[in-house]
C-alpha cells in the first residue's frame, strides 16, 4: 500500500471536516480498497476522490445505528467498516461474493475491527437460527430496490430494531410500495430523511416478527419484488 493514496484521502477527509484520529482511519481503510480494486473489480470507486464520497455518505447512518448490528451486501465495506471504524461497534457483515467477503475479513484485524463475515446469500442467512431476527439494526447500500432490500433485511432485525436504506430519488408510488412490503414483513417506514441532492435515508422500523416465509428463495426478491419495485439505489 503506497503513502500517497493514504495521505491524498487524509487530506481530502480533513477538508470535509473530520477530524483526527477518524479521518487517518478511514483513509487507511479507503487506501486498502483502492489497492484491492488494482487486482479485482471491488467498487466503481476508483480515485481518492470518488472514494471519499463513498467514506462520507457511509457516515450519513451513524444516528439510526445500535448493536448489534448486520449490514448486507458489503461489497468494499460500504457503510459498515466506515461505521465501525467511526462507533467501535462489533459488525456483521453479509457478502455473498467470495472475493470481496475475503477482502472485507481481511480488514478487520489490520483496522482493529470487532465482527465477523457470513459468506452467504442474504435469502439464506435470513433463515439463520443464529442470524435471524438477532440484530438491532441493519445497513444496506447500493443494493436492488428498496422492497427487494426491505425482504432481505428486515428478517433480520429484531422487533424494536430499525433496518436503515440508503437510496436515491423516491417517487410516491415506490414509497406505497415500500410501504406494504414493510408490513407484510413486520416493519413500517417508520422516517424518510433527505441528504444532499436527491439521496435519502429510509428508516423501517421493525414491530412485530417476519412471517417465516421471508425472505422468499435465492433470487425471487430480486425478481419479483413485493409490491412494485420500492425505488432506486443511491450509487
Amino acid at each position: 500500500m503506497s503513502p500517497a493514496p493514504v495521505d491524498e484521502l487524509e487530506a481530502l477527509l480533513e477538508a470535509a471536516g473530520l477530524a483526527q484520529p477518524l479521518r487517518a482511519s478511514l483513509a487507511r481503510y479507503g487506501a486498502l480498497v483502492l489497492d484491492a480494486n488494482l487486482r479485482f473489480n471491488l467498487t466503481g470507486a476508483k480515485t481518492p476522490q470518488a472514494l471519499v464520497a463513498h467514506l462520507l455518505d457511509s457516515l450519513t447512518v451513524l444516528p439510526y445505528l445500535r448493536e448489534p448490528y448486520v449490514d448486507i451486501g458489503s461489497g468494499a465495506g460500504f457503510p459498515a467498516i466506515p461505521v465501525a471504524i467511526a462507533t467501535g461497534m462489533a459488525v456483521t457483515l453479509i457478502e455473498p461474493a467470495s472475493k470481496k467477503a475475503r477482502f472485507i475479513e481481511s480488514l478487520l484485524a489490520p483496522l482493529g475491527l470487532r465482527g465477523a463475515i457470513v459468506a452467504q446469500r442474504a435469502e439464506i442467512a435470513g433463515h439463520a437460527p443464529s442470524l435471524r431476527e438477532r440484530f438491532m439494526s441493519g445497513t444496506a447500500r447500493a443494493l436492488a430496490t428498496a422492497t427487494t432490500v426491505a425482504e432481505l433485511l428486515l428478517p433480520l432485525i429484531a422487533p424494536g430494531g430499525v433496518a436503515v436504506m440508503q437510496r436515491g430519488r423516491f417517487a410516491p408510488e415506490e414509497r406505497a410500495g415500500l410501504e406494504d412490503a414493510a408490513l407484510m414483513l413486520g416493519g413500517r417506514l417508520e422516517a424518510e430523511d433527505a441528504l444532499e441532492g436527491e439521496r435519502r435515508i429510509l428508516v423501517l422500523r421493525k414491530e412485530a416478527a417476519t412471517p417465516l416465509r421471508f425472505p422468499r428463495r435465492v433470487g425471487i426478491p430480486e425478481k419479483r419484488p413485493l409490491c412494485g419495485e420500492g425505488g432506486k439505489a443511491a450509487w
